[in-house]
């Protein structure tokens, strides 16, 4: 039991990583700012997997551990209780005016009476009486379900270990951005961010797809939390494999859709301004819906636009999205006052050259390589471009970028927990071992009755298993018991058997 609980400490040591730092399952794209704002530490504690902290080695190791110890520590404690239950109660000491609670008494009621009110007065124990007609003697052992209890808590850390770890090594969980009007199938291509268990197959994805018809977001308008979210709603239709009918769908935070054992939460949301792109002949380029993803508060957003079409030289459009703009200070520089779309702006600067998408290298969709390509000048500054809804501007080539309208996107997070009932059981099973093992008081019970010429001694002694502070009260109460069912039986003197003299 001392090797299970230093476990559990090490243990909870070992999570203390996984709560400070960032974790790659829950949020690669926080594990890379981390990397660039701290690179001589990050490689360190990379290695150390410390970005992966609940599917490292080392922690691993320790849950390994103290599933073994729980196990060793159960196992044997169940043979020693279960020998206990179906043996009999500990005999009466010789000597019991030596227990912490004795108390004696006499009456003029027979042994075998005496024995038959005690074990009334008994609560709910296991009881063995030994008795003859001058002497009779009662052992009782209650609060044996407190062992249970112990065990039952004990069991429940198994069954709990048992139900995260499954789901770890059998679960999935991955991130992906959905534009209003788009549609989102899960499979392993449209996720943005994706981490699963060692043992998970994308065999085990549930074949669905889901359409963001809308989304809405509202802020608070004034006072003190001015600009803190206070709904965030998504609204569509999913459709799965065993049910191909369309059905609509309303995901808020909190309360996710489900289909099968996965579900689908809302986790945030941003902006994906509709960019037009043409060449100089008129011919469309680029007419895509782009996310630009929050850095702040103000939901101040970054985003790339890569035209891959546009000949003889690709086009690169690096960027923030404003939802709110405002010019402060003397140098007319723009910033986001309120995270609603109030007034939306987009500012750009615009690179030519080779993105790199065709020797194969995957890219991400919110940055784009710079080494092959030349940024457009204005003088000697970089070419600025700034576009409100409805307005466009000329590129350098001749062509057009246009703010065609503004949508916004939803970020869900697609997750799989096959045995998260597992750890709901183990709870509940748990609360229940710990309540019956803090309430209920193991203790032994003996009573002893012995024929004193005309007289019945009673002696009676209590003796806890656990040490506790109420056992005198607890001795006076059962003594209590126990002279009230004497009372009635006590004979009248007359009629006392006792008080007749041998012939």
């Amino acid at each position: 039991m001392r090797t299970a609980l230093m476990l559990l400490l090490a243990l909870a040591l070992a999570a203390i990583p996984g709560s400070l730092l960032p974790q790659r399952g829950v949020d690669a794209r926080a594990v890379e700012t981390y990397q660039l704002q701290h690179p001589k530490s990050a490689p360190v504690l990379d290695k150390l997997g410390f970005f992966e902290a609940y599917s490292s080695p080392w922690f691993s190791a320790i849950y390994l551990l103290l599933m073994v110890s729980l196990v060793g520590c159960i196992l044997p404690r169940t043979t020693i209780y279960v020998r206990a239950l179906r043996s009999r109660p500990p005999k009466v000491p010789a000597r019991m005016s030596r227990l912490p609670a004795y108390e004696t008494f006499d009456t003029t009621v027979p042994v075998s009476e005496v024995m038959t009110a005690a074990r009334q007065a008994v609560p709910r124990a296991r009881i063995d009486i030994v008795q003859d007609d001058a002497l009779g003697e009662l052992s009782a052992e209650t609060g044996y379900l407190r062992e249970a209890g112990n065990l039952a808590f004990h069991v429940s850390v198994v069954v709990v270990m048992i139900g995260v770890a499954g789901g770890a090594l059998l679960g999935s969980r991955g991130a992906a951005i959905v534009t209003e009007g788009d549609t989102f199938s899960n499979t392993l291509t449209q996720f943005d961010e994706f981490d699963s268990g060692s043992l998970f197959t994308t065999d085990d994805l549930v074949p669905f797809s889901l359409t963001l018809d809308d989304f809405t977001a509202s802020f608070q308008l004034d006072g003190p939390q001015r600009g803190a979210p206070r709904m965030f709603r998504a609204k569509g239709t999913y459709a799965n494999s065993t049910d191909t009918a369309e059905k609509p769908f309303d995901i808020t935070v909190n309360n996710p859709l489900s289909i099968g054992d996965t579900s689908v939460f809302l986790v945030g949301h941003g902006y994906a301004p509709v960019i037009r792109v043409t060449a100089p002949n008129g011919d469309v380029l680029f007419d895509e819906a782009v996310p630009f993803l929050p850095v702040d508060a103000t939901y101040t957003s970054n985003g790339v636009v890569k035209v891959s079409t546009a000949t003889p030289e690709q086009l690169g459009f690096q960027g923030f999205f404003l939802p709110t703009a405002v010019t402060v200070g003397s140098k007319d520089v723009s910033v986001s006052a309120f995270p609603a779309a109030a007034n939306p702006v987009i500012g750009l600067q615009v690179w030519r050259g080779d993105l790199g998408l065709d020797d194969g290298t995957p890219q991400s969709v919110y940055t784009f390589d710079k080494t092959n390509m030349r940024q457009y000048m204005s003088g000697d500054k970089p070419l600025r471009i700034t576009l409100a809804p409805g307005t466009q501007a000329t590129l350098p080539d001749g062509g057009t970028i246009e703010f065609v309208a503004l949508k916004q996107f939803a970020r869900f997070q697609i997750g799989s927990a096959p045995y998260v009932q597992l750890p709901l059981i183990g709870i509940s099973i748990g609360l229940v071992g710990l309540m019956l093992s803090l309430s209920i008081k193991p203790r032994r019970i003996w009573v002893r009755a012995r024929l004193a010429g005309n007289r019945t001694t009673v002696e009676i002694g209590l003796l806890d298993r656990v040490s506790r502070g109420d056992l005198p009260a607890d001795l006076d109460d059962f003594t209590g018991r126990l002279r009230t069912r004497l009372a009635p039986l006590s004979p009248t003197p007359d009629s006392n058997p006792l008080n007749k003299e041998n012939p």
